[in-house]
């Protein structure tokens, strides 16, 4: 599977953050702290991906900052040779607005899981959507909560049995795609974490994406939700369950591509159909640029919510429009220019700048 990664907005670099002139590898990445998560967790691999990816962002390591909210993949920020912050759960997003906000000059990312992006921080993570700040979600899907010892999720398929679902969950389980999709998102995609070299690639794109960048990644909890994504990563089963995206090519997949996405008259949205059935001109040609994302998230739909037999894998959706932090500072700026004088001069206008009164 490749991902095209010439997509607009993409550069070489973050603008507005300094570059690092030379050579830079991922040593110089990973910090001295014991890494500590279950043998054989999802989250060793998409770290050491990201360790290999940041040199090639071309930036200073103090100029990018991991923010992470509460579970198994907040860990991050100590693995990294970074600047980065282990916050409070759900809040990441909201942390890591105002960092974007404040400071231009920063890489920005987030790093959540299922339970803290989605229960607790739900609200925290539309907004930050919506807003379209520059920052990276990473949301880690292990489709468990791991890290407090195998409750269900929000994205536990229902039915499912745990320490605190006895008798099977009776929850509908969110998307996060779909639901990414529905927030207007202008970044959205979907990852595997043992598939390095897709996850790397849909890494390039997110950061170098201008606006909120969301990217799910299919991560497997060997201890409490083992074989959740068995049949997107079984050598016999991968290519009838990857729906692979990549922008201008036809939505083909199965052996020798046997399989296409084509539009549902009935439902209004897309379905599986066979090619030998339909006809190669009926395949639905994926555009992750398209400014609606109705199709998008009728593609986010083909999704498993049970036991996952099937799944769309790439980016999404990648749209350019304007973003909260860039709209603040020109505020900003325009209401200094505003106000002669010093610093201080303007503070003070600030702050007698509507009614006031003296108190004797």
């Amino acid at each position: 599977m490749s991902i095209d990664l010439g997509l607009p907005g993409q550069r070489s670099g973050i603008e507005g953050v300094p570059t690092f002139d030379g050579p830079q590898n991922a040593k110089e990445y990973t910090s001295d702290q014991e890494v500590r998560w279950c043998p054989g967790c999802g989250d060793y691999a998409v770290l050491k991906a990201v360790q290999g990816f940041l040199p090639q962002l071309g930036l200073r390591r103090e100029n990018i900052v991991f923010v992470s909210g509460i579970g198994c993949s907040s860990r991050f920020p100590y693995y990294l040779d970074t600047y980065g912050m282990h916050s409070i759960h759900g809040r990441a997003p909201s942390i890591a607005t105002g960092i974007a906000t404040a400071r231009e000059d920063l890489s920005v990312w987030v790093v959540t899981g299922d339970g803290d992006a989605l229960s607790i921080g739900g609200n925290h993570l539309i907004h930050a959507l919506r807003r379209n700040v520059n920052m990276t979600i990473l949301l880690f899907n292990n489709r468990i909560y791991g890290l407090t010892k195998g409750q269900y999720s929000p994205t536990s398929e229902a039915g499912k049995v745990t320490k605190s679902t006895p008798m099977g969950s009776v929850d509908h389980p969110f998307n996060p795609v779909s639901l990414a999709l529905g927030a207007e998102a202008s970044f959205v995609a979907r990852t595997i974490d043992s598939d390095r070299k897709h996850l790397t690639a849909v890494l390039s794109a997110a950061a170098a994406h201008r606006g909120t960048s969301l990217v799910e990644i299919y991560q497997n909890c060997p201890i409490f939700n083992d074989g959740a994504f068995d049949a997107i990563k079984g050598a016999d089963t991968k290519a009838d369950a990857i729906i692979p995206l990549e922008h201008g090519q036809p939505i083909r997949f199965g052996l020798d591509g046997a399989k296409g996405i084509v539009r549902d008259s009935e439902t209004g949205g897309v379905k599986v159909a066979l090619v030998a059935d339909v006809g190669e001109d009926a395949v639905l040609v994926h555009d992750a640029h398209n400014p609606d994302p109705t199709v998008a998230f009728a593609l986010s739909r083909l999704t498993d919510a049970g036991y996952l037999h099937q799944a769309p894998i790439g980016i999404f959706r990648q749209v350019e429009r304007p973003t909260y932090d860039d709209q603040a500072r020109v505020q900003v700026a325009t209401a200094q220019e505003s106000v002669a004088g010093t610093r201080q001069d303007r503070l003070a206008a600030l702050i007698g700048g509507g009614d006031t009164w003296t108190v004797v």
